[in-house]
């Protein structure tokens, strides 16, 4: 034990030295601060510019060409009802003057009417969030079923409102609500996918490091070897679980000062509104999964016979992850995370971490089997730790050679 906490704090010395480490993290939490304080600002510069222009901000201009003088008015009244942020215009010019007024940003875009039933729309460039058709659509049948209602002999009134009849309507859901816990799960998935990653590859990295400079050697006549490896899969995890605080609790922080300015965000909102008990199931499988490749990657470090071939080596570890990883976002993406091999992956140790959590999110399961999950999986990362910790000790002999996993696995069986 004793020579376990000089491993850790060996370990998270090198960490919090590190000034790459360090580096990230600041920058992490300064981008974490720009993007929660954005909407204050955008707002500060707003008021700035009003308060410094003696004319009221104009709205952007909407142009409407009707195909007869007669539906001019009626198009503009409607059309101004449903694009209430712009200045609705009836127009007379021709084309390639609406055109040029569009492209010289005087006009926004431009709805030319050849009757109630077709309609040409112009804009200078087409967003992918451009919904201004849809609520034409819209609009325009609305005042043809309007239309054919008065000439039904139903007055005007009337037909409005029939027009305007409002469904109401409430859902119950039983289970989970997929759309709350979304934002939850794929910002989980995606820490951990980040996180395993990047400090995977830094403690194989070190460990060859430690090889290919002979220290190993001296560390593993002094200590042993579960020591060694528990205590350098620990301190990284403690590593990258003080970056994440530090991340996610500025962001708490900074939401908390700003939240007034994101009420009309609801996908902002409800990130930081997670439940309680969802949160303690994201630290059990982030931890957890994090130990399972983080001992991989250590084992394998530990095999490489020079610093350069870390990238190669690790390749199988990180396909193997990616691969989970790909599993889990293409169900959370359909929706339906309660698939069979969802199912199998959740009770497999190297995708159970990501797999079951999303379940959990995303759907209703029986409590004897998150049991059963966790239980694998804890009981995998002790023995994925004590199978890496020999791994690690057999490295130390293997210089100079490519290894083998038929040598290795030898070595393991008689060490």
């Amino acid at each position: 034990m004793k020579q376990f906490g000089k491993i850790l704090k060996f370990e998270l010395k090198y960490y919090f030295k590190n000034k790459v480490f360090v580096g990230v993290t600041i920058f992490l939490v300064l981008l974490i601060a720009v993007v929660m304080f954005l909407p204050r600002i955008v707002g500060m510069i707003k008021d700035d510019g009003e308060g410094t222009d003696s004319s009221p901000s104009e709205r952007s201009v909407m142009l409407i060409k009707a195909e007869t003088p007669r539906e001019e008015e009626a198009v503009r009244k409607a059309f101004q009802t449903a694009f209430p942020d712009y200045d609705v215009q009836i127009t007379q010019e021709s084309l390639s003057a609406m055109k040029e007024r569009i492209t010289k940003e005087e006009a926004e875009c431009a709805f030319v009417l050849e009757g109630m039933t077709s309609y040409t729309y112009y804009v200078d460039n087409l967003s992918m969030h451009d919904s201004n058709m849809e609520a034409a659509d819209s609009v325009l049948k609305s005042m043809i079923q309007t239309g054919a209602m008065v000439e039904a002999g139903i007055t005007a009134e009337q037909a409005g409102e029939i027009m305007s009849v409002q469904i109401t309507n409430d859902a119950v859901s039983l289970g989970k609500d997929q759309m709350q816990n979304y934002w939850y799960t794929y910002i989980m998935i995606f820490a951990l996918y980040m996180v395993i990653l990047l400090y995977g590859q830094m403690i194989a990295t070190n460990v060859a490091t430690e090889k290919s400079s002979r220290a190993m050697e001296l560390l593993i006549t002094s200590a042993k070897p579960v020591s060694m490896m528990f205590g350098k899969v620990i301190a990284s995890c403690l590593a990258g679980m003080v970056q994440l605080i530090a991340v996610f609790g500025s962001a708490i922080l900074f939401y908390g000062m700003n939240q007034e300015q994101w009420n009309d965000n609801p996908i902002v909102a409800s990130i930081f509104d997670m439940p309680v008990g969802l949160l303690g199931y994201m630290l059990i499988f982030f931890v957890l999964g994090f130990f399972i490749y983080a001992f991989l990657y250590g084992a394998i470090g530990s095999t490489a016979s020079k610093l350069e071939d870390i990238n190669t080596s690790v390749m199988p570890v990180t396909m193997l992850f990616i691969i989970a990883f790909m599993v889990v976002m293409f169900s959370l993406a359909s929706g339906d995370v309660d698939n069979t091999l969802m199912k199998v992956c959740s009770y497999i140790p190297f995708t159970s971490s990501m797999a079951m959590f999303t379940r959990i999110a995303m759907s209703t399961i029986a409590w004897y089997e998150i049991v059963i999950s966790i239980a694998i999986l804890a009981g995998s990362v002790v023995g994925i730790g004590v199978l890496s910790a020999k791994i690690y000790r057999v490295g130390v002999l293997l210089y100079g050679t490519t290894p083998k996993i038929g040598s290795i696995i030898r070595s393991v069986w008689k060490a």
